[in-house]
């Protein structure tokens, strides 16, 4: 049965987001990055509780930051990005799935973004599994943090602030979007808010699959690079020299969800850094063509997962960072930056979201992925 959900409200504030005028100017919102601030909203709820760690090939943690709606030109001109380039691998030809924002991130954690070309209010079936199943099938911790979601897997369309400000949008929430996590209290309560990242952090308690999405002003969305760059040098500059945070066996992945000229392949400023890098491949590029199913594939790789069945193991969309398939001895495809898919062809696939061109939700293809285990399908 197909189902059209309206653009409805579940539960919160809602925030007249047109109308908003951002300030020019990032205002640090708390001394440091790892102390709680009543503008994150609601309180935190105690340090989160996480199963033993489980060792990986080439990293421990997987830590992903993601910045919005900027061409890679634009983004590594900003002096910000090119200073945390020198302490990285920037990857210069990793690049968005299609736009707008919602299918990125969806894609990112479920193996595809099922026709959808709209930021709309979204829930996929909880029949349809994610990086989740996969992680917890290892006993691997996962969490999301979230700048300005006022509680513990809050499921409304957005939130505004007290100030009257709406800086936080369920679109760039990834997992509440799938019933399976955002449907389970249990799972639910990973998906976590600022003043529970500072709890986390300095209690020590950081999961090892783990996705951070700031505001909608500290991501460049209704700001600019040079907003977020100001971000990133309070946020993530200070926590690449906390151990908790950037262990020596962790790796970051900073990126962007699409770039912001529909009319060129989307191309995107993403950079590798943390303790899992070698020093010896700081201020280098890898030109290995990337997409976001390569997140899914290279956390496969590392933990010898099995796949979603989904784009993740598309041969040509799923290359693992390169400096994990060279110590996993995984091999990529061989594209770098010529005859590329296109990536930025909005509303042109059909699916169970696309309203347009609707085809049923499908069952995942039987195959093998990066991880080298079986395809995962869900009891139901």
């Amino acid at each position: 049965m197909h189902i059209k959900y309206s653009l409805i409200l579940l539960g919160g504030v809602v925030g007249s987001l047109a109308t908003q005028i951002p300030p020019k100017h990032f205002t640090a919102p708390a001394a440091a990055p790892t102390d709680q601030s009543s503008f994150y909203v609601g309180g935190s709820n105690d340090t989160i509780t996480n199963t033993p760690y489980v060792p990986g090939k080439v990293f421990d943690r997987f830590i992903q930051i993601w910045l919005e709606n900027a061409n890679f030109a634009t983004a590594i001109a900003d002096p910000v990005y090119r200073k945390l380039a020198s302490k990285g691998i920037l990857l210069t030809s990793y690049y968005g799935v299609t736009h707008p924002s919602e299918p990125n991130y969806i894609a990112s954690v479920g193996g595809d973004f099922f026709g959808l070309a709209a930021d709309s209010l979204t829930y996929i079936p909880s029949n349809i599994s994610t990086i989740v199943d996969l992680l917890e099938l290892k006993g691997i911790s996962w969490s999301s943090y979230l700048e300005n979601m006022p509680t513990d897997g809050y499921q409304g369309f957005n939130y505004t602030n007290p100030d009257g400000y709406t800086y936080y949008v369920r679109k760039h929430n990834p997992l509440v979007i799938y019933n399976s996590v955002g449907m389970n209290a249990t799972r639910g309560a990973r998906l976590r808010n600022f003043n529970d990242f500072a709890v986390d952090v300095n209690s020590n308690a950081l999961s090892q699959w783990i996705f951070v999405t700031p505001n909608l002003l500290d991501d460049a969305h209704d700001t600019n690079v040079k907003y977020a760059g100001d971000w990133l040098d309070y946020w993530l500059v200070p926590l690449l020299q906390d151990p908790n945070f950037n262990s020596p066996n962790t790796l970051i992945l900073l990126t962007f969800d699409e770039n912001g000229d529909y009319s060129i392949n989307n191309q995107i400023y993403s950079l590798l850094l943390g303790g899992a890098i070698p020093q010896n491949l700081w201020g280098t590029t890898d030109d290995t063509f990337y997409s976001h199913y390569s997140t899914l594939s290279t956390v496969q790789n590392n933990w010898g997962l099995d796949n979603l069945g989904r784009q993740d193991i598309n041969k040509t969309l799923n290359n693992v960072f390169a400096f994990v398939a060279d110590k996993t001895g995984y091999q990529n495809n061989g594209l770098t930056t010529e005859n590329l898919p296109p990536l930025n062809l909005t509303g042109t696939y059909p699916g169970p979201l696309n309203p347009n061109d609707y085809a049923p939700y499908p069952p995942p293809t039987n195959g093998i992925g990066a991880g080298g285990g079986p395809t995962y399908f869900p009891p139901n």
